[in-house]
């Protein structure tokens, strides 16, 4: 292998754009998966080399084997697929990225910021959308501030869907997701999901509903600001009542591992049909108080979640090549900053008035 930057997961959606991205800062990937005819036909798109593996332990043996210098990993869910993979960068002492999203796995991989730090070895996690654009925003709202009391973050995404099925480790990391969380009196607490239902309107005079998803912007963002209370939503909430209201008894009934096994089989075998995006942008969004009850809010915009989703981990490889980074475990903006937000093609917009 000649690449120094291996894409796990190469032949999927996630793994085939952060490739692109890749090849458009000049850098060569190897697509590492399971399909050699699907690999070799993924790399031709992108004058990526191609790494056949059967499984997770394959491709963590060849990690350790060849040591690449960066490795990205878009196989979820992360709280399966990161700590083999982490390890065997460890070993290798190749840097490690994953595009996470869910509590489960930020905390998994901040509880592994010594062992990295020891080894010399930058670890970032929540490399995709949904964390980068809302700890961004945190990032610049408290730049300079004394630590806020109170966070609250909204992710709206915007993304063209290709034609086909959903797949395993998506569907299993949403799933993962359906015990409601939020950040009180700085400890991670039970929450009602969906709950907390905000309507936005977004910086270009569209509109939008968000409701309370524990996803990874909420460890994110609580990192990111100190606040003592910490709120993450989503615009991809169920607008339905009835379906809000069925969300604590659903969320129950998949803590039941044989159930949630049985639904995400099925759930991943479903169809689903090709679609615009729904809206010209994505946002990131937060509302930032402190205690004088001073309060301020700001949104990141940017394009299809999706291609950002591979530009944050293909620009965050360029910077640990170029010897940027720095040993421990992190999220985007927690290591880079909010420039790193901007550098992959975002834009802040941060109204300069005091909402008090």
């Amino acid at each position: 292998m000649t690449a120094q930057i291996w894409v796990l997961g190469g032949t999927g959606r996630s793994g085939r754009t952060v490739a692109a991205q890749l090849a458009r800062r000049g850098l060569t990937a190897v697509l590492v998966g399971r399909d050699a005819n699907r690999l070799r036909a993924a790399a031709q798109q992108t004058g990526s080399e191609t790494l056949p593996a059967p499984s997770l332990a394959a491709a963590a043996a060849q990690i350790r084997q060849h040591r690449p210098a960066v490795v990205i990993n878009t196989v979820g869910p992360f709280t399966t697929t990161a700590p083999e993979i982490i390890d065997a960068c460890r070993a290798a002492g190749s840097h490690y990225i994953d595009l996470a999203n869910d509590v489960a796995a930020l905390s998994a991989a901040y509880e592994m910021h010594d062992a990295a730090a020891q080894a010399g070895q930058t670890v970032v996690t929540g490399a995709g959308f949904g964390v980068t654009a809302t700890e961004s925003v945190v990032v610049k709202l408290c730049k300079g501030r004394p630590t806020p009391l109170r966070v609250r973050v909204d992710m709206v995404p915007s993304i063209a869907m290709e034609e086909g099925t959903a797949g395993e480790a998506l569907i299993g990391t949403l799933l993962g997701n359906l015990h409601g969380r939020r950040i009180t009196d700085g400890h991670l607490a039970p929450a009602r999901i969906f709950g907390d239902a905000e309507h936005l309107t977004l910086p270009d005079g569209s509109q939008v509903t968000t409701a309370s998803m524990p996803s990874g912007e909420l460890l994110a963002a609580h990192r990111a600001s100190g606040a003592r209370h910490v709120l993450s939503a989503t615009s991809e909430a169920p607008s339905s009542p009835l379906i809000r209201a069925m969300m604590p008894a659903l969320s129950t009934l998949m803590r039941w591992r044989p159930l949630r096994s049985f639904t995400t089989r099925r759930l991943a075998r479903v169809r689903v049909e090709a679609k615009e995006r729904p809206r010209e942008h994505s946002w990131g969004h937060a509302v930032v108080t402190w205690t004088d009850g001073e309060t301020r809010e700001g949104w990141l915009r940017l394009g299809d979640a999706q291609e950002y989703t591979g530009a944050v981990p293909a620009e965050i490889a360029r910077r640990l090549l170029a010897g940027e980074g720095r040993p421990g475990a992190y999220t985007p903006a927690a290591l880079f900053g909010p420039a790193l937000a901007e550098s992959c093609g975002a834009a802040y917009l941060l109204p300069q008035r005091d909402l008090r």
